[in-house]
């Protein structure tokens, strides 16, 4: 049978520039051709089995080629170390701060590099945007509605702060992956009402970015939310706009709380 004259490592591991498939790519520059010796570089972990690995390793590499490879590959770990000591150089920017970074990363999806980013961009307090609607609209998270008959006709997100609009984005598909996590919640019940997937996770981004306003104005902690008086208020919410048609057509309307078990022992 005719061998391939290209390799297809791609196709059987996810990402060639993981342990696995650097190993691989370095003993390639270094001119091993052997499929099972180049499968048998792969950490045990990894998904594909050696067999699906070296008939994906089947192939010819030029040295010309094997040139081009060691090239690439040099361009992206000096990229990578270059990386490291901007995120160094942040850290030790940012170590006055250390606390609010703390207390962001308490919450689902956001890591230490995204909470230093935002800092960096907003401030330890977000002091310049006096609400969270500000924020979100400098930083340009609110998508468009422009709407004729009912029909949307563009969602298209305004100019903003690009980077820490990319941050957010990051930030918000990790915390719908989190387990239980109400960014999670949010996206599973916009799904539900037909949103599409990157449209709920840009809904998400809107939400966090609040959240994370308020986590900063307010030197606040990440606390989960309490399900129940967010039901309560939504259901009050819907209920101003009937009771205030009522109150056109005379009828006296009012809302009385619940008495609590407190002020039921006092009576």
């Amino acid at each position: 049978m005719k061998q391939p004259d290209k390799h297809k490592l791609s196709s059987v591991v996810s990402d060639i520039l993981g342990l696995s498939g650097r190993r691989i790519l370095h003993a390639l520059v270094d001119g091993i051709s052997d499929p099972e010796q180049l499968a048998a570089l792969a950490h045990h972990r990894l998904r594909a089995s050696k067999e699906e690995l070296s008939d994906a390793l089947w192939g010819r590499m030029t040295s010309s080629q094997r040139l081009v490879l060691k090239l690439y590959l040099e361009q992206i770990e000096q990229t990578e170390k270059h990386m490291a000591e901007l995120e160094k150089s942040l850290a030790a920017a940012l170590s006055a701060e250390q606390d609010t970074i703390v207390r962001l990363c308490g919450h689902p999806g956001i890591s230490t590099l995204s909470a230093q980013q935002i800092i960096a961009e907003v401030g330890p307090h977000a002091a310049a945007f006096a609400s969270a609607g500000q924020l979100a609209s400098w930083v340009g998270i609110c998508p468009g509605s422009h709407e004729s008959a009912g029909v949307s006709t563009s969602d298209r997100c305004p100019k903003g702060n690009r980077m820490l609009r990319r941050v957010l984005s990051q930030v918000a598909w990790a915390a719908i992956a989190a387990k239980g996590s109400e960014p999670q919640r949010r996206y599973r019940r916009w799904l539900s009402q037909h949103f599409d997937p990157s449209r709920a996770a840009w809904a998400v981004a809107h939400y966090i970015l609040r959240v994370i306003w308020h986590m900063l104005h307010e030197a606040a902690a990440y606390r989960l939310p309490d399900h129940a008086a967010l039901d309560e208020a939504s259901i009050l919410r819907k209920a101003k706009p009937v009771m205030a048609e009522l109150r056109k057509l005379g009828y006296t309307v009012s809302v009385t709380p619940p008495i609590t078990q407190a002020q039921a022992a006092k009576a």
